[in-house]
């Protein structure tokens, strides 16, 4: 999708094409009256092309989508960019100044989309960032990581009902791509209705940096650029050795079925046998009552709890189906090695 602009502006600043300019969007004032901006930078080509938005930090405590946009927007590609790229690194503001998923007023940010212009803080923001942002893009990839606690596999969720967005998926080059439905009032959802094919890409921890997860983020950013023809150059031979995406098309919550201290004994990328691999034990301080944890489906690891300790029906382990099971192990540990090998040499 290529849509010329002529005037592109967002809250009344003007970017000229060829031009690169950061924009503080305004977002208020505090009980302190001190005055709230989101900074977004726009680089906008001297052809037009896609408009593509970039958008992390929704949930505040999120940080490795900021190091991917901070890194993202020093990359020699984007120099000579064809449509326009919209970088957002930290969009829940409130949340980020507080280490916190939630704005102030406790809502979530992702939940809260479209948005009303009367409506709490949490939805003001979600209709602002709607109005303001969103609605100028072609595309959006809007990065996130697991919850405190909680590691994610990189993947990129997506819709495959929405038939446009699967081959910019693959294109990315995540290890797995899940099939994820659409959830009420998340971002990606208010922009499919937009009219705007978004990815999510997941992977890491909140409030960690995560190095694989950063690399494997810009570059598939840089990828999807290359897919839909706004920057030049071949991918790169780490790019051509990558295994393809294979597709999980369920996946399933491993919970705790009483509260006590708990010992994983599984990995990221590990394959789950049905019945037969043992997730971890459960037990109270002392070791008395443990319960040991099997898994009620085969897949791989995708998701898992970083914290021992966990409360009766806590989330312990993600677990992915793919149709090639033994393939989709075998292409995820291609990859982290690659990424390994990668951060090595480069350092």
């Amino acid at each position: 999708m290529v849509r010329k602009v002529d005037n592109f502006a967002i809250q009344g600043v003007s970017i000229a094409p060829g031009e690169v300019k950061r924009i503080d969007i305004q977002l208020g004032q505090l009980y302190t009256q001190t005055p709230m901006t989101m900074p977004i930078q726009v680089h906008r080509g001297r052809q037009s092309g896609p408009i593509l938005l970039v958008s992390a930090a929704i949930h505040g405590d999120e940080l490795n989508g900021v190091e991917i946009v901070r890194r993202l927007l020093k990359h020699r590609s984007l120099k000579h960019i064809k449509g326009t790229l919209i970088a957002v690194p930290i969009v829940n503001v409130h949340g980020f100044i507080n280490q916190s998923r939630y704005l102030p007023d406790g809502r979530d940010l992702n939940r809260s989309f479209p948005g009303s212009e009367r409506g709490s803080l949490a939805g003001r923001l979600a209709y602002l960032f709607m109005q303001d942002i969103v609605a100028l893009a072609t595309h959006a990839i809007d990065l996130h990581t697991g919850a405190r606690h909680r590691t994610n596999l990189p993947q990129v969720r997506v819709d495959l009902a929405q038939a446009t967005v699967l081959p910019l998926a693959k294109a990315f080059g995540a290890p797995v791509i899940l099939d994820s439905n659409l959830r009420d009032g998340s971002l990606r959802e208010a922009a499919v209705k937009l009219g705007v094919p978004t990815l999510l890409y997941e992977a890491g921890e909140a409030l960690r940096f995560d190095e694989v997860a950063i690399r494997a983020g810009v570059q598939g950013i840089l990828r999807v650029m290359r897919q839909l023809g706004m920057i030049r150059g071949r991918a790169s031979s780490l790019h051509k050795a990558l295994p393809d995406s294979l597709i999980a098309r369920s996946s399933y919550w491993v919970r705790a079925p009483q509260g006590g201290i708990f010992r994983c004994a599984v990995t990221l990328g590990q394959k789950i046998d049905k019945h037969q691999t043992l997730i971890g034990e459960l037990a109270d301080p002392l070791g008395d009552q443990a319960e040991k944890i099997y898994a009620s489906v085969s897949g791989v690891v995708i998701g898992l709890l970083e914290l021992p300790l966990v409360h009766e029906g806590e989330a312990l382990c993600h677990i992915a189906s793919f149709s090639e099971m033994d393939q989709a192990v075998a292409d995820i540990e291609q990859f982290t090695e690659q990424m390994y090998a990668q951060i090595e040499q480069q350092g």
